[in-house]
């Protein structure tokens, strides 16, 4: 993949394994949904008090596994400098498009502020994350037996974003 196309497969999917350091024990991971902000930030919805908040807050340095999600799977993974913004609109905007996500469709503005109290009660803050690095390792899939015949396994490296 060039760098064109590691953008696009981030640009067209919408979730990954959220990676990011703990404070003890081995660094976490969690499945969420991403909504992009123009072509270089990536916004994850969470609470304030949850611990990608937090530990983000600590030390922003994450990583972003970007999954397909067809089978069989593919993934692309970011690493990237995430802050905690604590912009309220912004909580409920991210939310809103989060929400549109798992609904599979626009979210109606009727139900905006269903969704800003939402956002209220459980003190949603936005980790803006910027990639500065990608790691593409494509899988080497066998969809049948004869392709063992070609079947190879590479290296890969960190490219620039």
């Amino acid at each position: 993949m060039n760098q064109q196309e590691r953008r696009q497969f981030v640009y067209e999917h919408r979730t990954c394994v959220f990676g990011y350091p703990r404070k003890e024990h081995g660094p976490a991971m969690t499945i969420v949904y991403y909504v992009l902000n123009g072509p270089d930030e990536l916004l994850i919805s969470t609470m304030a008090e949850r611990g990608k908040a937090r530990a983000v807050a600590r030390d922003g340095r994450v990583s972003l596994c970007i999954l397909d999600e067809h089978w069989p799977p593919t993934y692309l993974q970011v690493y990237g400098t995430g802050v905690v913004d604590s912009d309220p609109e912004l909580a409920v905007d991210v939310l809103t498009r989060v929400v549109g996500l798992m609904a599979g469709g626009e979210v109606p503005e009727s139900r905006r502020p269903q969704i800003a109290d939402m956002a209220s009660r459980e003190q949603r803050v936005v980790i803006r994350v910027r990639p500065y690095a990608t790691f593409e390792t494509p899988p080497r899939h066998v969809y049948q037996m004869s392709d063992l015949d070609t079947l190879t396994h590479f290296t890969s490296t960190s490219l620039p974003w």
